[in-house]
């Protein structure tokens, strides 16, 4: 297959997950993404462990977010070293950097510096909250980001304390963000031959996956709350939510309560009008989470099943793996790091009727540093 970036040349000043990440998708569109790491310790990525799971002498998370890529060393305050990575610039078509304001420029390695080198350079930095304001300085966290732009309000139940996402949401959601902003940058340098300057940060990216709740906030006044039972999203009315039956969970969506009734059977359901589903939320889910104990997850999948009911059966991973929807998706794919074969997911995209797919692993610190001393430095 002609991957779509093949050609384009991304040098990654990323670590940790949120510039790796858009490095990750970038790579599998074909673009070369060349790591440049610290000489001693690298991308602080790699020190990252997942279940002290590791891969060689970096951890499988490391692994995870980085495979695909070729990685160079480089101490910026060394002249040497800074001249050489100048070299690189020339030749780049994308710059990537998560560090806080003002370390690249530092560096003498920020955008406008950068640009005189390559005015043809598309620079995205990203940082925790953005370069201006009391944060700019903090660092940009996950879970810290998670907390402070209201996001933990919106899962669990109203009496739970706030319960962030079970994993890092602003890093993933920024570097899908920051792909986007490159892509684009990318078809407007073909047609005008100008280069960009991307700003992104983890806090704009979180509030924007929360666009329906602010701006119902803007116009109501007032704070979405979560409901007392089974909270699906605070927005929307019963049914909406995760149930417990007699041996597992089921998920409701959205429907008319009578449509659900006609299923299950629940008379005491009969007592509500549609437009009571907001207004008398808590009472209902009450009855539903009471009433669904009774039978166990498949015996409610067939009853639903001949009424067309949005109702899934809630899977983990075991179940889920299992599943011939699953299977069908075609979604694995493997690498070989040193001698330990991976398995990993793959990009969700298919290309012209084709999967993305690359069987190469992470970089080892510094592996390439040679070829591009040797091929592309003069």
């Amino acid at each position: 297959m002609e991957l779509p970036l093949k050609g384009i040349v991304i040098l990654e000043f990323s670590q940790y997950l949120s510039g790796p990440c858009a490095g990750l998708r970038l790579a599998d569109f074909g673009a070369e993404v060349i790591k440049v790491e610290r000489p001693k310790g690298g991308d602080a990525g790699r020190r990252l462990s997942i279940e002290n799971l590791w891969v060689d002498d970096s951890s499988l998370l490391f692994h995870t977010i980085n495979r695909n890529k070729k990685s160079i060393t480089a101490n910026l305050k060394d002249p040497d070293d800074l001249r050489f990575v100048r070299q690189l610039i020339v030749h780049a078509d994308v710059i990537t950097h998560n560090f806080r304001p003002g370390i690249m420029a530092s560096f003498g390695l920020d955008y406008a510096s950068v640009q005189k080198i390559n005015p043809r350079i598309i620079y995205a930095e990203i940082s925790g909250y953005g370069k201006k304001g009391p944060w700019s300085h903090k660092p940009g966290q996950d879970l810290l980001i998670q907390s402070i732009s209201g996001l933990t309000y919106t899962t669990g139940n109203a009496k739970d304390h706030p319960i962030p996402f079970g994993l890092a949401m602003s890093d993933y959601l920024c570097g899908n963000q920051t792909v986007q902003a490159i892509l684009a940058a990318l078809i407007r340098r073909h047609k005008t031959g100008k280069g960009a300057l991307l700003e992104l940060s983890l806090l704009e990216s979180l509030i924007d996956f929360q666009f329906e709740y602010f701006t119902t906030y803007f116009q109501s006044k007032k704070q979405p709350k979560r409901s007392e039972i089974s909270n699906g999203h605070p927005l929307l009315g019963a049914p909406y939510g995760i149930y417990k039956t007699s041996d597992g969970y089921i998920a409701i969506a959205m429907m008319p309560l009578k449509k659900l009734n006609a299923a299950i059977e629940c008379i005491e359901l009969n007592k509500f009008t549609e437009e009571e589903s907001f207004k008398k939320r808590d009472e209902i889910k009450a009855i539903l989470s009471n009433f669904l104990l009774t039978d166990t997850t498949a015996g409610w999948l067939k009853k639903v099943q001949k009424h067309d009911l949005w109702i899934m059966p809630v899977s983990d991973w075991n179940q889920l793996i299992q599943s011939s929807t699953y299977r069908a998706l075609n979604i694995e794919q493997e690498f070989l790091a040193g001698n330990k074969k991976i398995k990993t997911t793959r990009c969700p995209i298919r290309y012209n009727k084709q999967y993305f797919l690359s069987d190469k692993p992470a970089p080892k610190l510094g592996e390439h540093i040679d070829e591009f001393k040797r091929e592309i430095v003069k």
